[in-house]
């Protein structure tokens, strides 16, 4: 299992109270569950509303998950394999002028 940074930017930092935090996981979903199990108030940000109880979390659209940079949507998504020192940013939608 690999240990990862993970870093929080804008409201996701602010409902979590902390800008980084280290947690294991062997694929990029691993550590998402991991943070939200810690900090509740992100499952609602990051996920999708999931009615089913036996389905698998959907990251939601507006969120992007960078691993050392790089978006999960264009690797292999949730299932990303994760290697220690790997540095994981979750960001909400931004924009401005």
């Amino acid at each position: 299992m690999a240990e990862v940074k993970v870093k929080l930017f804008a409201n996701l930092r602010e409902a979590a109270g902390t800008p980084e935090l280290l947690l294991s996981g062997e694929k990029v979903i691993d550590v998402l569950l991991s943070l939200t199990e810690k900090h509740p108030a992100l499952k609602e940000l990051i996920f999708e509303k999931n009615d089913g109880e036996d389905e698998s979390p959907v990251l939601c659209a507006s969120i992007n998950v960078l691993i050392n940079g790089n978006n999960v949507r264009h690797l292999e998504g949730l299932d990303t394999d994760l290697k220690d020192s790997d540095e994981i940013g979750v960001l909400p939608p931004v924009s401005g002028g």
